[in-house]
């Protein structure tokens, strides 16, 4: 079964050599650095800069951008999912929990938007997707309103130390 590895950024390594995850997707903060673990291809390492906030025009923040989301789908739908993918962020519960699900959407578009949410939620109490990731997905995505309808639905995560990563199995879709 395929999955993706949500992780907070302090557990990286460990969660990489646990599930043997070969690929990885960073949501940090433009030019925050970090060490990528030695297990993951180093050209299958998506690095995205943006901040969590949920609306642009914040100082010298920098919002999530329809550009993150595409990147996020053109890098799931070129994964191998023999392996775990590893979406991680700084805390492992705002923006990786919204990539988790682009990605999820992304290799298989089929699947029932609420479905989805409640899997995350199931699987993670603390997830809180970043809306501004979720929105513009549903839009590039063609969700109708589908995606943000079901991340509202499923509500705002218990509060979380940064410490609770966690595996979102994936639903892929059947061969006709």
């Amino acid at each position: 079964m395929s999955a993706i590895v949500v992780s907070p950024l302090s557990r990286i390594a460990e969660m990489a050599v646990r599930h043997k995850a070969r690929e990885m997707i960073s949501l940090l903060a433009e030019k925050q650095d970090f060490h990528r673990p030695a297990v993951i291809d180093a050209t299958r390492h998506l690095k995205l800069g943006m901040n969590d906030i949920t609306f642009a025009g914040t100082g010298d923040l920098i919002a999530p951008q329809e550009s993150h989301v595409l990147q996020i789908i053109d890098f799931a739908r070129t994964w191998d999912p023999s392996s775990p993918l590893l979406i991680h962020c700084w805390m492992g519960v705002s923006r990786s929990p919204a990539a988790a699900l682009i990605a999820a959407l992304a290799v298989n578009p089929q699947q029932d938007d609420l479905d989805l949410a409640e899997r995350l939620r199931l699987f993670s109490p603390f997830a809180t997707p970043n809306a501004r990731l979720v929105e513009i997905a549903d839009s590039v995505l063609n969700r109708q309103g589908n995606l943000v309808r079901a991340v509202r639905r499923i509500g705002r995560g218990r509060d979380a130390d940064g410490n609770a990563p966690f595996v979102l199995p994936l639903a892929l879709p059947t061969e006709s």
